[in-house]
Order: C-alpha cells, then sequence, then structure tokens
C-alpha cells in the first residue's frame, strides 16, 4: 500500500508510532517528539558536493507514503538520496534512513534547532547538549535530569552545536555523516529519548541504529496484518477503496503510549513549529469516543476497549467524563489549575453511547460488568445535567459541539440533548447485558419520553427544520446546521421532519464538494474561516453521511461519503484533516493535518451507511441493508466480525437478479439479515437461498424499499438471489475538486415516487449554465421526461442530461426534472 506524488512543500507530512512522532513537511523539515518531550524543530538536511552546499529542501522532487514510513526522494543531476522517516511501533525513537546514489563524492549534513521541552502545558526550565564521540549523537537534558534525549548517527563526524556569547549566537545545531564515494550508500540517523535515564535512551538508540530495518519489516506486517484483520471492501470505485484503507490506517495510528498517562487516543497530529502544541497530539474524550465507533464499525475491538478504558481512568468523582487530558497532564496540576480537563458536555452521553456500541458489536459483556461502576456514575452525571423535560444541558455543565462564536450562548443544543437521548437507550441495553432488568426497564421509558420532547423542543414548523439550539430562555435558536444529522444517527428524529431537514442541508448553501458547513453560508454572521460558524469538518460530513443513509437519503449521503474520502487521498497523504474553509477546497491555516476522528469519518459513512453494517454479537445476528449506487456492478466484504464468526459476502447484480455470495467460519448460530435498497418502483419476483426458494418482508418508505431475507447461515459457501424487475436508480457525479477551487459539482437533492411507481419527481442543483449527465440504470423504460433529456451514450446505458439555467456562473441554480416510466 503506497501513495506516491510530487512533493508539495508546504503539505503536511508524518511517521509516527506509539511512543514517537515525526511530523513535519514534505520538504523535509520536520519536528521529533518522544511522548511527552519535544526533542527539536526544524531539522533538514544539506548535501556536499563537490564545491557545493545544497539545501536538500530545494531537490525534494517526490513523496512516498507508506503505512509504516514515508518517505522524500531528493535528486539532483549528479546524486539523488531518498531520506526515509520510520518510527517503530512501540519504542520511544525514530529512524532517519538515507539510502543515497552518487556518481560524486558526497557528503550529508544534519542540522537542527535543539527544542528539548515538554508538551503543552508544561515546562523543563534550562537545557542542554553535548557531544557524545562514543555514540556519535548530540546528548540532550536538563537540570533536574529526569528527561533525556539523543540525536546523531553512529561514526558521524565534524559535531557543532548551537551557541549563544555576548557578541554572536547560532541556533542550529549541526553533525556531518562520514563522506561517501560514487555508488550506492545506505546511512542512518537515530533519535532516541527515555524518562528513565541517560542508559535507557542509549540503549534505545544502539537498538534503534542495529535493528532499524527488522523494526520497519515489523512494522510494515503490523499494518498489512491490521488491514487484514479489520473489515475488507473491494469497491469499483478505486478511490474510495483506497481512501477507505487509509482511514483505518490513519485512525489505528491515533494511539499513544504515553510513560506516565498509559494508552489511548489522540485526536491528530501537526506540527508545532516554536511552540509546544503539535497539532492535537494529547487525550482527547470525545475525539476517542467518535473514533471508538469507527473502530466498532471496522472490526478492531481491541482498540476500542483500550480508548474506553484509558478515559474511564480519569473519570471525574462525580461521573463527568473527561474532555482533555495534556500529554505532561502528569507534571503539571491539570485537573486543578487548567480549565480544560472536563470542559465538555458531550464526553459523558458519548461515553455511555460508544461502551453500547462496543459491547453490541462485540459481544463483550465482561466490560460490561467490569465498568458498571463507571457506566452507571456517567449516568448519575448525565442525569444531573438533565432540565425539565429530560433533555441534557450545556448551560452550567460544558460546551457541546459548539465551544464558541456567535452560535453562543445556549442552553442545550440539539446535538447535546440528542446525545442524552441516546445515551438513555445505550444504558437500558447495557443493563440488560449486566442483569439489571429493572434499570433497563426504567431507562426505556425515559428514553421514549425524552424522544417526543427532543422532537417536540427543536422542532420549528413553520421553517420545517431543526433548531440548532434553545436559547437561554428555551426559545429555538432558528438556524439550520449540520448538527441535527447526530440524533439522526440513531433514529431519534421523526422520519417527516428529518426528510425535510436533509432537503435543506442538502442545498449548496449547506454541502460543498469537501464537506458540510456547520451552516449556510447564506447566514448572516457565517464566515468561512470560522471554526464554529463557517467552515466544513469532515466530522461533520461523516455524522451527514451516516444520518442521511439512516433516513433512506442515499443521493446526499453518497455525495458526502466521496467528500470526505476525497480528504485522505488529496491532503496529507493518506489522511483526512480537522477542518476546512467553507468556501474554498482549502485546510484552515490553523486545521490539524491528520485528525483522527475526521479518519473514522470515512470507515462510518461507507460502513454504517453505504453497506448498512449492523452487527448484535450478543444476539449473533447481522443486518446488511446496502444502499447500491446505480454504477455499481458489484463489490465485496470480507473478515465481518459476529462473535466468533466470520462472515465473507460477495455482491454481484445484473439488470434483473442480485447474487449474494456468502461464507463464514465459526460454528455458533449465526442469523443474517439482508435488505438492500431498491426503488419503489422495482418489483421483486422470487427470493432463492442456494436454489430454493426463501421467504421475504418489505420495508417501505417515500424513498426507497427494502426487501428483508432473514435466514441462518452456516459453514461453507451459501448463494442468495433476489430476481426483480422494472428497477430504476440515478447517481450524481462527482468530480474531485482541485486544490483551492470552489464547489462546482451538481448535486441531487431529492426524489419523489408516486404510489404507483409510475412516475418520479427529481430535484437537481448545478452550477450555473452548466450541463451534467447523471448515469441511470434502467433508463430504457422512461417514456417521458421533463427538464431533461434522455441520451443513450452506450447500448442499453442511458443517461439524464440536465442543463442548468443561466445566471452569474459562480451560483448554482436549481433545476426540477420529472419521468414517467412505461408499465411494469
Amino acid at each position: 500500500m503506497e501513495l506516491s506524488r510530487p512533493v508539495r512543500p508546504w503539505e503536511f507530512l508524518s511517521a509516527v508510532g506509539r511512543q514517537a512522532g515525526i511530523l513535519g513537511y514534505e520538504n523535509g523539515r520536520v519536528e521529533a517528539w518522544v511522548y511527552p518531550l519535544k526533542l527539536l524543530r526544524n531539522f533538514e538536511l544539506a548535501f556536499h558536493a563537490g564545491q557545493r552546499k545544497i539545501a536538500a529542501a530545494a531537490l525534494a522532487r517526490t513523496l512516498i507514503t507508506r503505512p509504516e514510513a514515508t518517505t522524500v526522494l531528493y535528486a539532483s543531476d549528479s546524486f539523488s538520496v531518498k531520506e526515509t522517516f520510520f518510527v517503530p511501533l512501540d519504542e520511544p525513537g525514530a529512524v532517519i534512513l538515507l539510502e543515497i546514489e552518487t556518481l560524486e563524492p558526497l557528503e550529508v549534513e544534519a542540522g537542527f534547532e535543539r527544542d528539548f521541552q515538554l508538551m503543552w502545558p508544561a515546562a523543563l526550565g534550562a537545557t542542554y547538549a553535548n557531544w557524545d564521540d562514543k555514540l556519535g549523537a548530540f546528548s540532550l537534558g536538563e537540570e533536574q535530569r529526569r528527561f533525556f534525549g539523543l540525536v546523531g548517527a553512529p561514526g558521524a563526524i565534524d559535531a557543532r552545536p548551537a551557541f549563544r556569547s555576548n557578541y554572536t549566537s547560532s541556533e542550529r545545531t549541526f553533525f556531518r555523516l562520514a563522506r561517501v564515494g560514487p555508488g550506492r550508500h545506505t546511512q542512518v540517523i537515530v533519535i532516541a529519548a527515555s524518562t528513565e535515564s541517560a542508559e535507557a535512551a542509549a540503549k534505545t538508540y544502539n537498538r534503534l541504529a542495529e535493528q532499524h530495518e527488522e523494526l520497519r519489516q515489523q512494522a510494515a506486517r503490523f499494518y498489512a496484518q491490521y488491514l487484514e484483520q479489520t473489515v475488507v471492501v473491494r469497491l469499483p470505485d478505486s478511490r474510495l477503496e483506497q481512501a477507505y484503507d487509509w482511514a483505518r490506517i490513519s485512525t489505528i495510528q491515533g494511539l499513544v503510549k504515553n510513560p506516565y498517562l498509559g494508552t489511548g487516543l489522540i485526536a491528530g497530529y501537526g506540527h508545532s513549529g516554536s511552540e509546544a502544541r503539535p497539532g492535537f497530539a494529547w487525550f482527547f474524550g470525545r475525539d476517542a469516543l467518535w473514533t471508538v465507533l469507527g473502530l466498532n464499525s471496522a472490526g478492531d475491538f481491541r482498540t476500542a476497549r483500550t480508548a474506553l478504558e484509558f478515559l474511564i481512568r480519569y473519570q471525574r468523582a462525580d461521573g463527568k467524563m473527561p474532555h482533555e487530558i495534556a500529554q505532561s497532564a502528569s507534571v503539571v496540576p491539570w485537573f486543578e489549575d487548567y480549565p480544560y480537563g472536563y470542559a465538555s458536555a458531550d464526553a459523558t452521553p458519548l461515553f455511555l453511547i460508544a461502551a453500547d456500541d462496543y459491547v453490541t458489536r462485540s459481544g463483550d459483556t465482561g466490560f460490561a460488568q467490569d465498568q458498571w461502576a463507571a457506566i452507571w456514575k456517567a449516568y448519575q452525571f448525565l442525569r444531573s445535567t438533565w432540565d425539565a423535560r429530560g433533555l441534557a444541558k450545556n448551560d452550567g455543565v460544558g460546551h457541546g459541539w459548539v465551544e464558541g462564536g456567535p452560535l453562543l450562548p445556549v442552553k442545550t443544543e440539539l446535538y447535546q440533548s440528542g446525545l442524552g437521548v441516546q445515551a438513555l437507550r445505550a444504558l437500558a441495553r447495557l443493563a440488560r447485558r449486566v442483569g439489571k432488568p429493572e434499570v433497563a426497564a426504567e431507562m426505556e421509558g425515559a428514553f421514549a419520553t425524552s424522544r417526543t420532547q427532543l422532537n417536540r423542543a427543536f422542532w420549528m414548523p413553520e421553517k420545517q427544520r431543526y433548531a440548532f439550539a434553545l436559547d437561554l430562555r428555551d426559545r429555538p435558536v432558528d438556524v439550520a446546521s449540520v448538527l441535527a444529522t447526530v440524533p439522526m444517527w440513531w433514529d431519534l428524529l421523526d422520519a417527516e421532519k428529518a426528510d425535510a431537514m436533509i432537503s435543506q442541508l442538502a442545498q449548496p448553501d449547506h454541502a460543498t464538494d469537501w464537506g458540510m458547513r456547520i451552516l449556510s453560508d447564506r447566514q448572516s454572521f457565517y464566515s468561512p474561516a470560522g471554526y464554529h460558524f463557517g467552515s466544513v469538518w469532515p466530522l461533520f460530513t461523516g455524522w451527514a453521511s451516516v444520518g442521511e443513509y439512516r433516513y433512506h437519503r442515499s443521493h446526499p449521503a453518497l455525495a458526502n461519503l466521496a467528500a470526505n474520502a476525497l480528504l485522505a487521498l488529496d491532503g496529507a497523504a493518506g489522511h483526512a484533516t480537522e477542518v476546512l474553509s467553507g468556501s474554498f477546497y482549502e485546510p484552515l491555516s490553523t486545521s490539524t493535518p491528520q485528525q483522527i476522528w475526521s479518519a473514522a469519518m470515512i470507515l462510518n459513512p461507507l460502513l454504517r451507511g453505504l453497506l448498512g453494517l449492523e452487527a448484535d454479537a450478543l444476539n449473533s445476528r447481522l443486518r446488511f441493508a446496502p444502499h447500491v449506487p446505480a454504477t455499481w456492478e458489484g463489490f465485496e466484504v470480507r473478515n465481518i466480525k459476529v462473535g466468533e464468526a466470520r462472515l465473507d459476502f460477495r455482491y454481484q447484480r445484473s439488470e434483473d437478479t442480485i447474487t449474494l455470495d456468502l461464507s463464514r467460519t465459526g460454528t455458533s448460530p449465526l442469523e443474517l439479515e439482508f435488505a438492500p435498497a431498491f426503488s419503489p418502483r422495482a418489483a421483486i419476483v422470487a427470493v432463492e437461498l442456494n436454489d430454493r426458494p426463501l421467504s421475504f418482508q418489505r420495508e417501505t418508505g417515500a424513498r426507497d424499499q427494502h426487501v428483508v431475507v432473514r435466514f441462518p447461515v452456516y459453514g461453507g459457501h451459501n448463494t442468495l438471489r433476489i430476481r426483480y424487475r422494472s428497477e430504476f436508480e440515478v447517481e450524481a457525479p462527482f468530480t474531485p475538486p482541485s486544490l483551492g477551487s470552489a464547489s462546482r459539482n451538481p448535486r441531487l437533492v431529492s426524489e419523489t415516487w408516486d404510489a404507483s411507481g409510475r412516475s418520479l419527481a427529481l430535484d437537481f442543483t448545478g452550477p450555473a449554465g452548466s450541463v451534467h449527465d447523471f448515469p441511470t440504470r434502467g433508463g430504457a423504460a422512461i417514456t417521458r421526461v421533463e427538464g431533461a433529456v434522455v441520451v443513450e451514450d452506450q447500448p442499453g446505458r442511458y443517461l439524464l442530461r440536465v442543463t442548468f439555467p443561466a445566471g452569474d456562473t459562480t451560483t448554482y441554480q436549481p433545476q426540477h426534472v420529472s419521468i414517467t416510466f412505461a408499465p411494469p
């Protein structure tokens, strides 16, 4: 697995393990961390060839990213150097490997600025650096002799430390590697640190110098095995498949082991420059919990449990879950003197939701039993935040999603109250699983009441949308926001109301080619760079996609999934950024470029949304309810875990048949509920399992119908066939935007069928004056169309060609299309 492209000097580069990280830019300028220590910044190479000294950044040509390492290729007319940044999986150090091919004698110089300090907000005071001839390294330390670092290369020469005097100074520290002659050579630079002793740092330094290739192969094997051991997809959309694979890698790379605090999920990685905050590379409660849902989706239950247990360790005495835990929290009075530890209100209900999701999908009831005290304490705190209607508040408790800006102050966000309602349902299920039926019954009753209150309190019938929040006087805040899709994730909103809300959010004032704005760009206080009042977050986009699929709005859902997948391949290679401009395809200047929950929001929309995979390991059931795009002929999903069972699916379809080939391992009973989506026009002819008739049911709605078949899955190979006729589908094309551009993709906002399935109304929006083709399935049955033309671009393949009204070419225009079909 590899991404390769020309270097973008401004783009983020990373190589990370559980104990250390190299963070920087694609031009090769990096900083190094061994948690919780920062050792150096502005590390970069220079090459001495003949009488020339050439800065490596001037020669940076190609970036090569693999899961275990990142390489920058430098090339001149007489030599090339591959600089590979590698951080072992579980070592307190890093390696920079140089692969040299030269036609003339060459000497590599490594320079950096010593920056020996603790991660924000702690400090070390006076620090020093001494050259160690035996190790060929600079020894870094501080006056209390609690932290130790080494930076160098075995056999290094000509060491020149930074210095300061009354009349001159230099901030740069240099050393040179041994000169090499024409030919091919390998050299290695090592960074190591210890929170125990100088001897321990030296031991790590020597181990990395001697065993770096073995450790790199070990890391490569780990990531390859990880990709095979979690849910595997093979899709006709190669970009989406590739983005999914990289999202799994980026998500697991959020797991960090701090020597004082333990192992948990951080929020993301970024360069800190002269500061001590590397993006969001410290532990966050709600970030980890949204990421846990992605890990559960992909079947990485071990990491999910680790993340949950880490947060439980820092649960407040009254049950509130932590918001932020700095990596230096053990050496400062973090929870006493800083306001961030328990700043958010949403981490507590999210903990209950994520714990239930983990137990349901993994089947690990032992976790619920072992952690029941923490679960119950979290509920007790959540209950203390209820208003008179039983809705969870922000006011006086902590921020919900929005932390500042013109959307505040509020009493409670729909986001926060929605999480609070779902937390009751989660607690009810957890209580049943630990043998507390009375608690479960009480929570189920509270859930039903609160769900009704949620829909009453936030719905604005005159605007046909949900309010962003209730203000301090308990009045709806009339702002349409993508945050409404969070309660949609768990099917908490009334179906007709949610449908109306989605139709507003699918419009181009909310939706961009790269994701969802927090609010409309028509809002008076909208700002494209507004962190909480205009920007696009992949997190929001993931929420929207899952929620839209939940309410059978597959067209905007697929557009949002495609937008998030784009980010993993088009920014910091293999990673999704934290936040982007609301107006242009460009990350905010303050965005953390490798944000872990952004990667998780590629996993969730694909697995929970498009594929509709919902595992219940406790009851040995799996629901597979895909909304397959019109142009897809087939796909594969492997290694779906349901308890001890593992399932593999191969889905194929023709014009009249869906074929599902499936196999499983494990001997325990397992029931599959296969419920693919069809249009309301489709007629189901027959369902067969292994060539024998099988009964089926229909789940019907305004937008689609799901044909539902349930059957036990035994070992070996099984084949299910659904025979149908008169299907019709349409798909909106997605063209990845160029960097810095505005939105230009057309959007299929909604589709409305009549009761007979004979006519269909489609609402499109697209750039003024543009013409776009929308692929169809079953287009041959169209007898009449208004607002578009039908084009047969290949035999039997029909497109809807839509011309959008003229106007300002920077604006979007609506276009309504009506289609009539021949009788089935």
